[in-house]
């Protein structure tokens, strides 16, 4: 067994990744894949004292509502996102991550628009498995998810509570044939609707599992807006995706102010 090292740095001394060091990541980390969504969520803020860029990883450190406050975006997939995870969680005592991402519904019943809060994670994915073996069930911090479900319905916004799945693959890995490519299960969206899974998403798991199996005071919960729904053909829709996007930044930023809120009771 390798001992634990010191991680890799760049010229300034930051993570390797992230360009980030000591000081640099606040208590409270609101993350998503897409660097203009974390640009957006930064527009609410009161004041911004760190940007930092370095490939897909976009930090700013700052103050919302006199909150300590990171955002970051990490790109796309779970193995992105353990990496900005494990590189954050060296510049803070302890971290709580709050992910506010887009997904695809698979049940009738959930409105392309509507936000899915994830209790559970399904860890249909490789990367976690590094960490924790299949038996670690991938679950939402109760805090965490006390305080988006409190946000969500206070704003009166649509959401549902459940299963989700985290895939590797955003084609074959969530059942979508693509000209030219075949697929193993071309049956997958069906068999996960079947089994009660609320919808397909590319990066939950590696914040439930890590934060689950992690030594370091780690906190983590999300939320996703639905922005596909094979049953309705609103996609592409760009007056509902903002509007949309619009409402899962106020629920994850009302779940901030909750969150701290409570903290300082204790």
């Amino acid at each position: 067994m390798i001992p634990p090292a010191e991680l890799p740095r760049n010229a300034k001394g930051r993570l390797y990744h992230i360009d980030c060091g000591p000081g640099d990541i606040a208590p409270y980390v609101l993350t998503c894949g897409h660097p203009e969504r974390a640009r957006k969520i930064t527009r609410f803020f009161d004041q911004i004292s760190v940007r930092r860029r370095n490939r897909e990883f976009l930090t700013f450190t700052g103050e919302y509502k006199g909150i300590p406050a990171t955002v970051m975006s990490t790109g796309i997939g779970v193995d992105n996102t353990a990496i900005a995870i494990i590189e954050a969680s060296q510049c803070a005592p302890k971290l709580t991550f709050i992910r506010l991402g887009t997904c695809g519904a698979l049940q009738d019943y959930i409105n392309v628009g509507d936000l899915i809060i994830s209790q559970t994670v399904l860890r249909d994915e490789k990367t976690t498995h590094y960490y924790a073996p299949p038996e670690v069930e991938a679950r939402a911090h109760p805090a965490v998810l006390e305080a988006l479900k409190q946000a969500a319905a206070k704003l009166g916004i649509p959401h549902h509570l459940g299963l989700t799945c985290t895939t590797a693959d955003f084609y074959a890995g969530q059942g979508r044939q693509a000209p030219g490519f075949p697929i193993l299960n071309p049956h997958k969206a069906e068999e996960m609707r079947r089994a009660g899974v609320l919808s397909f998403e590319m990066e939950m798991s590696a914040y439930f599992t890590l934060a689950a199996v992690s030594t370091l005071k780690l906190r983590a919960g999300g939320a996703c807006v639905v922005v596909d729904n094979p049953t309705q053909a609103i996609f592409n829709s760009p007056k509902l995706l903002h509007r949309a996007e619009n409402q899962l930044i106020r629920t994850g930023l009302l779940a901030l102010e909750l969150m701290a809120e409570e903290d300082r009771k204790f």
